[in-house]
């Protein structure tokens, strides 16, 4: 039996930024922790790295701030497909485009600025009775969470992998110095997936092409998108191109007695959203709360509440991906009347409700579908007739 040679009141495995956000969240309560991660910071990951404005103001609760001078600020999002585009600003303020690796590293700042405790490069065996093994030597603890990604192994362990809603996409990540050419973050619609770009510098922007075949080749990416392969054929690439696994994943539960989950470990909504971090911030903030008070089972209630909003939302915007013919209803509605797109959006970062919007735009929204899907049959009837 490996002997106790410490203890802490929580360990922390995992130290991205859902993890060291929930340890910043426990250190501002006083609650002592330890953090240990195999990977030496600053930890990258294959993301869209645009961080909306309740991502901002979550990281502002933990006192971390991300500014201008860490990357770029865009003021909304633009949909584009061949035929139509709309877009629309936010109405909680701004977001900001940066580097992975430079988020990381301001919020690792901010994790020793509060005293969190971190071991990185360093090997974690789960043991019984509430312990771990770090490196060997045995640590006793009353509180694990799992922040330790979307292939979790303290999830497996706890026995909380059973699913509720479980799906993949594939992504693929390049930078480009180029300076960025709108203020919005831009979504391409096309047949096999979507481009994002997300202007992170003054001359560089991140794009990320996700789609569900995952053997579509790199190098074809770009042949839906002749705008984005026009904008980018002379910019040089600036980062080795880098790939990530998009889920869409709803657990029973994230929490038990003593474990919990947090970040991609306890499920998430489609990077479509935009709203992985945000999600995550909010998620370790809550964690702390429920464990200053013992209990996690607020903490499981809090986390199926975060995620509503961002899982609603990603199936409306996942229906669109399955079936093109929807999505190009959409675009001809939204790019008919824009101002429901600003309320869509809206809907999105949380300054209106999905149901509100529902009850007050859905007549709205069903005459345009009507009229869109009658102009369509109206061309499809010239096409077959000519």
């Amino acid at each position: 039996m490996t002997s106790v040679s410490r203890s802490t009141d929580v360990v922390i495995l995992g130290g991205g930024p859902a993890g060291l956000a929930a340890a910043i969240a426990l250190r501002q309560k006083d609650i002592a922790c330890l953090v240990v991660e195999a990977l030496q910071p600053a930890i990258d990951k294959g993301c869209g790295e645009g961080l909306m404005p309740e991502a901002l103001a979550a990281l502002g609760e933990l006192g971390i701030r991300v500014s201008e001078d860490d990357g770029h600020l865009f003021r909304g999002i633009r949909f584009v497909n061949p035929e139509h585009q709309v877009d629309a600003f936010f109405q909680n303020g701004t977001g900001i485009g940066v580097r992975r690796t430079k988020l990381h590293q301001r919020i690792l700042d901010r994790a020793h600025a509060v005293g969190v405790e971190m071991m990185f490069g360093s090997r974690a065996k789960l043991l019984h009775e509430r312990r771990i093994s770090v490196n060997g030597a045995a640590i006793q603890y009353r509180w694990l969470i799992g922040a330790d990604g979307q292939a979790s192994s303290v999830r497996k362990w706890a026995g909380l992998d059973a699913t509720r809603k479980e799906g993949l996409r594939f992504g693929f990540r390049r930078h480009y110095k180029i300076a960025p050419w709108s203020e919005y973050v831009e979504i391409y619609w096309g047949s096999a997936g979507q481009v994002y770009v997300t202007p992170i510098a003054s001359d560089a922007v991140c794009v990320v092409f996700i789609t569900r075949d995952r053997n579509l080749q790199r190098e074809n990416i770009f042949d839906d998108f002749p705008e984005i392969a026009r904008r980018l054929q002379d910019a040089p690439v600036i980062s080795k191109p880098r790939g990530a696994v998009s889920a869409t994943r709803k657990l029973h539960r994230v929490a038990n007695d003593y474990v919990a989950l947090v970040g991609d470990a306890s499920g998430s909504a489609d990077s479509i959203t935009g709203a992985g971090l945000a999600m995550s911030f909010r998620q370790a903030i809550a964690l702390a709360k429920a464990i200053e008070m013992g209990d996690l089972k607020l903490y499981d209630d809090a986390h199926r509440a975060i995620g509503k909003l961002p899982h609603a939302m990603g199936s409306l915007m996942l229906m669109m991906d399955r079936w093109p013919s929807l999505e190009r209803h959409a675009m001809k509605v939204l790019s008919a009347e824009p101002a429901l797109f600003h309320h869509l959006l809206g809907v999105h970062v949380g300054m209106e409700s999905l149901s509100r919007f529902a009850w007050r735009q859905g007549p709205r929204v069903g005459w345009h579908w009507l009229q869109a899907a009658f102009i369509q049959r109206q061309e499809r009837g010239m096409l077959d007739a000519a």
